[in-house]
């Protein structure tokens, strides 16, 4: 699951907002133009509908389900991860739907030893364990329980000085550098922040690091935040953050069997020929364990912006102590369980909305996943109540609860390349949560659904404010441009929601199980959840993500579980039963539209800081700042910036809006008449839009990663989860391959160019006569 200081609307620390019901504002009017692709008749009986789900949905249910779940370890490979499956395929069986379970035998190494020493004149055993914590009833379960690792980390027996290396991003070894410091032959201490683990070894090993460990600072998600758990909701002191390694940005899924499903008789790769898994041991450790360590180093004082809240002076190192560090893992494949459930459309049967959230953790998981999960669980019985009530889907329902995401979006990346090409050929929709907790609407996806979305969060009550959750959204976004210091997005999102209309959803970059569905196979997609009041980041992939803790901190009165219900369940049951699948393109060109004119600021502000630093440099400023007692040498010197040729993407996206104004033109004089289409016709058109967003795909994918073939959203290179948007041109501006920048302006260029022509076709069927 992504990390909540990562994930935008979901950011620790945010601020606040609080109405009371008397002194609410009114609820935001439904967005003009009726429901998208209902006719008036159709809307009122898809609100009576929806009325009735809501009636069924019992947040008693979701606490139930979510005590069972977490009740005992629930990571890939034990008893109760299995159990949990078979416990959700009778369920959805005694609700209706047609449901089996899927396995898949993925590469899952476990450790069979770990160990951390500090040697040298101070010496100290680090304990490597998460004690039991009183109120927390499951944190005393030793059986079954793994001790704190990352998984896909290499094995390695290795002892070498220690270098703190801050976030262990980018950045940083350009600071290390400046001070003639290097990490070669060397164990980093990293903490955890500033971008995805993985890439924290990953780039240890490039700068030529022998070993790597990963800690938690108070600052982050400690202390500095809060009172710790058992007191509060944040992480204790010795409280650890498990996690994969992978270099998911090259591929998720099982690293033996890159693009294709890890089904019986597959080949898998050699361990050695997997591009995924890291070459040197990484390790988790909590800031208890890490105190120690960072107390040993000598070197300079660290950097202010490097500095945790620890009691200590934070240096870099190297110290005169060494570190001895061992894992040793077991290399076996072991199953993953999905779950899949599925209702049968009556009219349109070959339509796929697929729903979808994880349900195996890092030890017990009520927040990550399962608080995601047991609403999923709530929609698909509410659904299969409305079934037997009478109600029928026109087109396919299949909700799916994922195994394996935590390792590396293992069970939906199988699935998904199991069965790519009749997602392909059916899937119109996908829709994931992960987790869940209290606060605020958090929605990321296709622009192409930014609409459908704003209408059903008007329509959605929050459960503390009883204003919609778009009203109270759209006040947290205007609250958080107008902050000192607000970041350009925040200003962007402000502006947008001061404007009125609909709010802007977020691009996806990668973190859960919709990468391969979006990125892999072009399936329009959307992720869900709520948060931003509750305190569970501070237990994230910890021992401490009980029931117990999410029941103080997270969503006590599981009323938010009930409100992501009601906003993933009327998406579902909207877009089974428009007349028109409803997706609003002109959403999608003018996100384009503000995203190629990043790019253009993009490469204004990279000429003027090239400019600005080569003009220091030959003043010889660096030198001249540097304290002669604390060295820093300058940076080196950053490329020219040649002419940049964007003109092929202002002309795609230009023709793109005129293409889109055409298209919306046609529909509205279409639904004026009643969205009157004849049967072979809407066929005819749905199949065409469902497959819209796979023309933003392209075969060869992006640079080095041919898996990532989505040319507008992608996980960055260096960000892990983190989204790049228009992502070959913007990773190449920011990696200063110029070359590259100008050949994916084209390549995307050509891309949007596909996608037009395919909008022009949906704007020449609306116009035909019945």
């Amino acid at each position: 699951m992504i990390h909540p200081t990562i994930r935008p609307a979901l950011a620790l620390g945010c601020l606040l907002l609080t109405f009371t019901a008397a002194a609410a504002p009114p609820a935001d009017p439904a967005p003009a133009g009726g429901m998208l692709g209902f006719t008036a008749d159709g809307a009122a009986q898809q609100k009576n509908l929806e009325q009735r789900f809501d009636a069924l949905l019992d947040p008693a249910d979701q606490r139930a389900w979510l005590q069972q779940m977490s009740s005992q370890p629930n990571q890939v490979g034990t008893p109760h991860d299995k159990a949990n499956a078979e416990f959700m395929l009778a369920k959805f069986r005694a609700w209706g739907w047609d449901a089996h379970i899927e396995t898949f035998d993925v590469l899952y190494p476990t450790p069979k030893k770990v160990a951390l020493e500090l040697l040298g004149p101070r010496p100290y055993t680090a304990k490597l364990s998460e004690p039991a914590v009183p109120g927390d009833a499951t944190s005393a379960i030793r059986e079954g329980t793994l001790p704190p690792y990352n998984v896909y980390g290499a094995d390695g027996d290795v002892t070498a000085p220690l270098v703190y290396v801050n976030y262990g991003m980018p950045d940083d070894y350009k600071a290390l550098a400046r001070r003639g410091i290097t990490v070669k032959g060397k164990i980093v201490i990293v903490r955890y922040g500033g971008g995805w683990r993985g890439l924290k070894p990953k780039l240890a090993q490039e700068h030529g690091a022998v070993g790597c460990l990963i800690y938690s600072d108070p600052r982050d998600d400690g202390y500095w935040r809060g009172d710790t758990w058992p007191n509060g909701g944040w992480r204790p002191a010795d409280g650890v953050q498990r996690g994969s390694v992978a270099d998911m940005q090259v591929y998720p899924g099982d690293p033996t069997t890159p693009g294709y499903g890890s089904v019986p008789g597959a080949k898998h790769l050699a361990l050695k020929d997997a591009k995924t898994l890291m070459k040197i041991p990484v390790l988790p450790i909590s800031y208890a364990d890490a105190t120690p360590l960072l107390a040993s180093l000598g070197g300079p004082v660290a950097p202010a912006d490097w500095r945790g809240a620890l009691p200590l002076t934070y240096h870099i190192g190297p110290g005169t102590a060494k570190a001895h560090l061992v894992v040793e893992s077991n290399w076996d494949r072991k199953p993953v369980y999905d779950v899949i459930a599925t209702l049968k459309g009556a009219s349109e049967p070959d339509q796929w909305i697929v729903r979808g959230n994880h349900h195996d953790g890092w030890m017990f998981g009520a927040w990550d996943p399962l608080a995601g999960n047991v609403a999923l669980l709530a929609e698909a019985k509410a659904i299969g109540t409305l079934v037997k009530q009478g109600w029928r889907p026109q087109r396919t329902l299949v909700y799916a609860s994922w195994d394996g995401e935590e390792p590396g979006l293992l069970g939906s990346t199988e699935w998904a390349e199991t069965h790519a090409k009749e997602l392909q050929a059916k899937a119109v929709l996908y829709v994931n949560s992960d987790t869940n907790g209290r606060g605020f609407l958090d929605a990321g996806g296709s622009h192409s659904l930014q609409h459908l979305v704003n209408q059903v969060a008007a329509g959605v009550a929050d459960p503390e404010t009883h204003v919609s959750v778009q009203q109270r959204l759209r006040a947290r976004m205007l609250v958080e441009g107008a902050a000192k210091g607000a970041n350009p997005q925040a200003k962007e999102d402000a502006k947008l929601a001061a404007a009125g209309g609909d709010l802007p959803i977020a691009a996806l970059g990668s973190g859960s199980d919709y990468s391969a569905f979006l990125e892999h196979l072009g399936i329009a997609s959307l992720d869900l959840g709520f948060g931003g009041e509750d305190d569970d980041g501070g237990v994230y992939h910890s021992r401490y993500d009980s029931f117990d803790h999410y029941a103080r901190f997270g969503d006590p009165t599981f009323a938010y579980g009930v409100a992501l219900s009601k906003v993933a369940g009327h998406i579902v049951l909207r877009t089974a039963d428009a007349r028109v699948l409803p997706l609003r393109f002109g959403d999608f060109s003018d996100t384009l539209d503000r995203y190629v004119g990043q790019l253009h600021k993009l490469v204004d502000d990279t000429r003027k800081a090239t400019a600005e630093q080569h003009r220091l440099l030959d003043q010889h400023a660096f030198a001249l700042t540097s304290d002669p007692s604390r060295p820093v040498a300058p940076p080196e010197r950053d490329s020219d910036v040649p002419a940049i040729d964007l003109a092929p993407l202002d002309q795609a996206a230009k023709q793109l809006k005129q293409s889109a104004q055409a298209y919306e033109a046609a529909y509205h004089a279409r639904a004026a008449t009643g969205l009157d289409l004849g049967d072979t016709q809407r066929n005819e058109l749905n199949a065409l839009m469902g497959r819209m967003e796979q023309s933003l795909t392209d075969p060869d994918g992006l640079p080095g990663r041919r898996w990532f073939r989505h040319m507008i959203y992608a996980p960055g290179m260096l960000t892990g989860y983190g989204v790049k948007t228009v992502p070959g041109v913007r990773e190449a501006l920011e990696a200063r391959h110029w070359d590259e920048a100008d050949r994916y302006a084209v390549v995307t260029a050509k891309v949007l160019d596909g996608y037009r022509a395919q909008l022009d076709r949906l704007t020449g069927m609306l116009k035909q006569p019945r």
